[in-house]
């Protein structure tokens, strides 16, 4: 009776405001790219099942791209995403939890430069959140990689085909604040 009442208690639902940075880039088809620095932000809402599993769901908003640096030209590709991340997390140790799962991102704007490259770029990408963090008093320290699993370039744009494959490529470091409820 005394572990029903245990497991009973551990279980909790939280949301989880946070803020950080993004260093980002653009792999696949693409040369002379170099990482940009960025902003995300956003909520999770989590389930602690036990003291060694939860599972999140979030909105974060996203930051993302490269810097383009070649002989002839330096410019920036700059993607704002909404990305929905949804996480399985594995607290091995009081406070550290390792964390993976999948993310699915809509894309807000796409620039090359101050042009517009929306109409370039699919509306969703697809990507493979793996991570780790730790908390202590309720402050959450999260550290991620989003591995970019679907072609973000269209294949087709105004009746051309285009065999280009582009990939995001994202590390997320945030800090938030866990609110047991």
């Amino acid at each position: 009776m005394m572990l029903a009442t245990l497991s009973v208690n551990a279980q909790e639902f939280f949301i989880k405001p946070m803020a950080g940075g993004t260093l980002t880039t653009i792999t696949g088809d693409v040369d002379d790219v170099k990482m940009k620095i960025g902003f995300t932000g956003g909520v999770e809402l989590g389930y602690h099942f036990n003291e060694m599993f939860a599972l999140t769901a979030g909105a974060l908003y996203s930051m993302q791209g490269a810097k383009f640096d070649s002989d002839q030209t330096k410019s920036n590709y700059t993607f704002d995403y909404l990305n929905v991340p949804l996480l399985f997390n594995v607290y091995v140790a009081p406070g550290l939890a390792l964390k993976a799962g999948g993310q699915l991102g809509f894309l807000l704007k796409a620039k090359l430069g101050d042009h517009d490259y929306k109409d370039y770029y699919k509306s969703t990408d697809i990507s493979i959140p793996v991570g780790l963090s730790y908390e202590f008093d309720n402050v959450v320290i999260d550290a991620r990689y989003n591995i970019g699993v679907s072609n973000i370039s269209k294949d087709e744009y105004m009746g051309v085909k285009n065999d280009y494959k582009a990939h995001n490529s994202v590390i997320m470091l945030t800090i938030g604040y866990k609110i047991p409820f």
